[in-house]
């Protein structure tokens, strides 16, 4: 068993968020293309049941924008729009986006000051090939450190005299 102390996790997560986005599991995007009508965007994202987000994609996989679940709630959900009308008339436009090549410090920091859950990911030519959640950073934190974190005390500040069951 590895005993790290406090001292040597906290020296370890920069470490971590210098990596790549390429070694994080990342999901696949809700996609449509442009011109899908609202209704079907949320039936996508209610199809999948993984999405939250959908990402509006030309045939060539280039992204061209984004229906956010702040649109959605915010907007549709609020009520008052045609859900016949084209995914461009709520989308954003020419999103932010992040490369895989870019660091999971990267991520951390456009969803911090943008206050984006979502960042899709795009190679070179602009095509989307992902997107990263924050659950995907957290994730790959916390497989990290996977001893440390399982043999945490229920209470931080509980400390274990005697091992279970003595």
């Amino acid at each position: 068993m590895t005993d790290l102390s406090e001292r040597d996790l906290v020296r370890r997560v920069p470490a971590l968020t210098d990596e790549r986005l390429s070694v994080l599991n990342r999901r696949e995007p809700v996609t449509v293309p442009p011109g899908t009508s609202l209704a079907n965007c949320l039936q996508a994202i209610r199809r999948t049941g993984s999405g939250d987000s959908v990402f509006v994609c030309e045939t060539d996989g280039r992204l061209v924008g984004v229906l956010t679940e702040r649109d959605i709630f915010g907007r549709i959900v609020a009520g008052g729009v045609d859900l016949s009308q084209p995914v461009e008339s709520l989308m954003t436009r020419d999103p932010r986006t992040l490369d895989l090549d870019q660091t999971i410090r990267d991520a951390i920091d456009l969803m911090q000051t943008g206050r984006y859950r979502n960042i899709p990911t795009i190679d070179p030519d602009g095509r989307l090939v992902g997107v990263i959640r924050q659950n995907d950073i957290i994730k790959y934190l916390a497989e990290s450190f996977p001893e440390e974190l399982l043999n945490l005390p229920p209470r931080t500040h509980q400390l274990l005299e005697e091992p279970e069951g003595a």
